[in-house]
């Protein structure tokens, strides 16, 4: 009695309880395509539209707009060169480096003199 057998009966159905083949690789593909649309519409997509905008705002500060640098600084731009802008920060000029403007805060408007003046009845 100290010996327990299983028999043929017994391996065979364990076997048969056993699945024969995993899962499907088909769902494994699919979860990851999914996975990769989720990141790309919620993080990728819109990191690279703000990359783009900041990109323009840059490329569009002309003399005598209000910018906020990334350190914080307030100032008037003063001069505007291909990678670098003179700004007056109360009264001290300073070079800045086009990248670190963080948001141009007041921007200059050219006056329109060319406009027909409206007529209102």
């Amino acid at each position: 009695m100290g010996r327990f057998y299983f028999g043929d009966d017994m391996f065979n159905i364990i076997m048969q309880a056993s699945p024969a083949t995993g899962p499907n690789p088909m769902v494994n593909v699919i979860f990851i395509a999914l996975l990769f649309f989720v990141f790309y519409f919620f993080i990728i997509r819109p990191q690279n539209k703000r990359l783009k905008a900041h990109k323009e705002l840059l490329a569009s500060i002309t003399r005598g707009d209000v910018i906020v640098t990334n350190g914080g600084l307030i100032g008037k731009v003063k001069k505007v060169t291909d990678d670098e802008l003179t700004v007056d920060f109360s009264g001290q000029d300073i070079k800045v480096v086009r990248g670190m403007v963080a948001d141009v805060r007041g921007r200059t408007v050219p006056a329109n003199d060319t406009a027909k003046p409206s007529k209102k009845k």
